[in-house]
């Protein structure tokens, strides 16, 4: 038998203790793998894959969905584009004034529509009425002035319409 304060001794103290140093960190390292298999189930699932396999088909994943959300914002803005164009030529501005045109007992009767879209461009209707007549007019606006010499109703109208001030019955 050896004595244990012998080279021998000493030696096999020391590989003893490497021996178990080891054992102990290989049961670490075991454990923190059981934790990182745990970790990696719950973000696989039940799936064999390794991690790397997974961020790549989550890249992919990722591309796609980013073109499917770029390629919907493209027609969304398209989508908007012509909406607004159609908004520009609807009836933004308009007003009715009420009017006597005769002036006399048949009453305010008669009355001027301004239609105007947002460029200020549209229609004044006139509607002239007397006991056993009536007539009606249209003249076109382009850029808030009659192509043809607007009446006082009618250009009353069209200022009113672009005031926002809607209608007015006067006598006149």
């Amino acid at each position: 038998m050896h004595d244990l304060t012998s080279t021998a001794g000493i030696v096999a103290i020391a590989a003893g203790a490497v021996g178990v140093l080891a054992v102990i960190g290989c049961v670490i390292l075991a454990l923190k793998l059981r934790r990182v298999r745990a970790a990696q189930h719950m973000v696989l699932g039940g799936r064999r894959q390794d991690l790397v396999a997974h961020a790549a088909s989550l890249q992919q994943q990722f591309e796609a969905l980013s073109a499917y959300v770029d390629e919907a914002a493209q027609r969304m803005n398209e989508r908007i584009d012509a909406a607004e164009q159609r908004l520009d030529g609807a009836v933004a501005y308009h007003s009715l004034v009420r009017y006597n045109a005769w002036g006399d007992t048949s009453g305010i009767q008669s009355t001027s529509i301004a239609l105007l879209d947002a460029t200020r461009s549209g229609i004044v209707l006139s509607s002239i009425l007397h006991r056993d007549q009536a007539r009606v007019y249209a003249k076109q606006v382009r850029g808030g002035q009659g192509e043809l010499e607007l009446s006082p109703e009618e250009d009353e109208a069209v200022r009113l319409a672009l005031e926002g001030n809607g209608s007015r019955a006067a006598s006149a």
